[in-house]
């Protein structure tokens, strides 16, 4: 909070100021946001993990504020700073908040989300929690706050930022920085990833490079080892086009292949991830793919959007869950926020009917093709007004005991519990400024 009030004043300073000529010879600051409650209400079963310490339902909610400026300073430069206020509270965050003080830390670290984003890991620390209670949490931080040179050649952008890469529309491993859950509400605004990014032009063509450097949340030293470094190349091909990327991420070697383009009017993608595990005994490395294809038509006078989605990840089991407990490499990853499943195998996909100029329904499945289970979201979409919006959803998951989505069987430390996601009602009205 403290960063985000001395850089408004600098900015009030630079504006107000007598600008001449150079960088500040042609200041605008722009200003943005919103207002959004959330309201849950969920269910789980009995013989879950929650039944410990369980309410049945939960009723939780959860406003947040985002402020977002931008200090553009002539054509070549600009400063962007977001700043986030969030309050979050009731029975599931109670629950939850127990169950982590009481479960051993090999079953919070993954059965338990996390309730506010940290920055462990993140070589600024731009988040305070404010006040902590045993029914509410208050947090603020800053999303972003990088500083933009825009040239000729390129682009180069230092600080908090974010960046989406790869062609996965549900399930996206190419993005291997804060990439959004498959079940994601809203995708609106990323997580921020303190980076120092470079982009040059080539043509139609153009190479991204990034840099992420990492502390080790224990000492809070950085660390080179949980640092990241990659880059990406996009060719365009007539009408196909192509990335090859490189990177290393937490002392991961990863390669990448990824290519798009159009089979009559719809629009097909696909992406092959390799990732050799540093310092593993139990395997060398993994593969994931994702392919998917999209397209849009019109039925019954109303727009109409489809697509359908094949992700295979080689870190994932087809069975007997429980033992993702032991894999270190998959469960760091779901703690990271990385991956999302314990599956082998996947098919997805999503149904979008705008059934009003105002309304739009949309309904995504998730099968985890092993089990099988599964998941469905049905959610619409009401613009209210030009700033406010509406959506209301909900979340069903099914399956037989044992599968990922019908809830499996964890023992840890003589404890006999059963894994299983929460079913889920949810509203959303945000108000944008």
């Amino acid at each position: 909070m403290l960063c985000f009030l001395v850089g408004l004043l600098f900015c009030r300073a630079v504006v107000g100021a007598e600008p001449d000529k150079g960088l500040f010879a042609n200041l605008d600051m722009e200003w943005g946001g919103y207002l959004r409650a959330i309201g849950n209400v969920s269910w789980l079963e009995d013989d879950t993990i929650y039944q410990v310490v369980g309410h049945d339902p939960y009723y939780d909610g959860q406003l947040e504020w985002r402020l977002k400026n931008t200090l553009n300073m002539g054509t070549r430069w600009s400063l962007e700073t977001h700043y986030e206020l969030v309050a979050l509270g009731g029975d599931f965050y109670e629950d939850t908040r127990k169950l982590a003080q009481t479960l051993p830390s090999a079953v919070s670290d993954l059965l338990v989300p996390a309730q506010v984003i940290e920055d462990d890991y993140r070589f600024f620390d731009l988040s305070r929690v404010l006040t902590e209670k045993d029914r509410y949490l208050v947090y603020n931080r800053l999303d972003r706050l990088n500083l933009t040179y825009n040239a000729d050649w390129g682009t180069v952008r230092l600080g908090r930022q974010a960046l989406t890469w790869g062609n996965g529309l549900i399930f996206n491993p190419m993005d291997l920085f804060d990439p959004f859950a498959p079940t994601a509400v809203q995708r609106d605004y990323k997580i921020g990833e303190d980076m120092a990014f470079v982009q040059v032009a080539m043509g139609q063509d153009g190479l991204q490079a990034l840099y992420i450097p990492r502390r080790d949340p224990q000492t809070g030293n950085l660390d080179d080892a949980n640092s990241a470094y990659a880059a990406k190349y996009h060719l365009v091909l007539s009408e196909l086009e192509m990335d090859v990327m490189a990177a290393r991420n937490f002392d991961d070697p990863v390669a990448g292949l990824g290519a798009s383009g159009y089979w009559g009017g719809a629009a097909w993608r696909i992406d092959a991830l390799y990732t050799h595990l540093t310092g593993d005994d139990s395997r060398s490395g993994f593969f994931q793919v994702v392919a998917n294809m999209d397209y849009a038509w019109m039925w019954g006078g109303k727009n109409v959007y489809g697509l359908v989605e094949f992700y295979y990840n080689g870190l994932g089991r087809t069975g007997d869950y429980a033992k993702a407990l032991t894999e270190q490499a998959l469960v760091e990853r779901l703690s990271r926020g990385e991956m999302f499943t314990l599956g082998r195998y996947y098919l997805a996909g999503q149904l979008q009917v705008e059934l009003h100029p105002l309304v739009q329904s949309q309904t995504t499945a998730i099968v985890n093709l092993s089990d099988p289970s599964g998941l469905l979201q049905p959610q619409f979409t009401w613009s209210v007004t030009e700033n406010v919006q509406a959506i209301l959803g909900a979340q069903w998951h099914w399956g037989r005991r044992g599968s990922e989505f019908g809830g499996y069987p964890v023992t840890a430390d003589g404890l006999d519990i059963t894994a299983a996601p929460a079913d889920r009602v949810y509203l959303w009205l945000t108000y944008y400024y």
